[in-house]
């Protein structure tokens, strides 16, 4: 689920800061805080507007039941959902941040040549911004593999299905399973420290002067 959901906010991140370091339009700050609010939001509140939004009585929620006949709320997609939407903004920031580093002056010299925007974007400014999209991933997969309080909101606590290593190290907790609670807490521990020492080096400049 945490791979998934790092794709998922991935994708999405790179596209809206990409979207908001091109363009300038009203309102973009407030956009910008409404894509970093998860950060700062308590992950219950987050849950609660998913299952709001998600439930069968929501609007997202009523319309893929009566047209799809899906429903989200305590399924695996639905810990995916939730795990996106809190990982979404470290995507979302990193990259944003890489893209308005990138100077409009190899971009504009690859118009000049000829580069259709959709070659400037791949030749030049990915290429050039890959370095702090990567480390957002990381910071992103981290943050999906520790999701706690949204995920259990929306997708519940079923071994083998919606079950995530944070969950089961609480549940482990409360159960008294010390052995399953203190191992499940050295795997995520050593997978976190990996990704943040990973995310710390592409995030260093690349080349430094003097």
């Amino acid at each position: 689920m945490a791979g998934l959901a790092t794709v998922i906010a991935t994708i999405l991140g790179v596209f809206m800061a990409w979207c908001a370091a091109k363009y300038d339009f009203w309102g973009k700050e407030i956009l910008d805080a409404v894509l970093t609010l998860p950060v700062v939001l308590p992950p219950t509140v987050l849950g609660y507007y998913l299952l709001v939004l998600l439930g069968r009585r929501g609007p997202i929620g009523a319309w893929l039941e009566a047209h799809f006949d899906i429903n989200l709320i305590f399924t695996w997609q639905g810990a995916v959902i939730a795990a996106s939407i809190v990982a979404f903004p470290l995507v979302y920031k990193s990259s944003r941040s890489s893209f308005e580093g990138v100077s409009r002056q190899f971009e504009d010299a690859s118009r000049v040549l000829g580069k259709t925007e959709l070659q400037v974007f791949c030749m030049i400014t990915l290429p050039l911004a890959f370095r702090g999209i990567l480390a957002g991933a990381m910071l992103a997969f981290a943050r999906a593999l520790g999701e706690f309080g949204a995920t259990l909101m929306v997708a519940g606590s079923l071994p083998g299905r919606t079950q995530t290593l944070s969950i089961a190290v609480y549940e482990a907790v409360q159960a008294g399973h010390d052995q399953i609670a203190n191992f499940l807490v050295i795997v995520t521990s050593i997978v976190c420290i990996a990704v943040l020492l990973a995310s710390n080096y592409f995030l260093r400049p690349k080349y430094r002067l003097g």
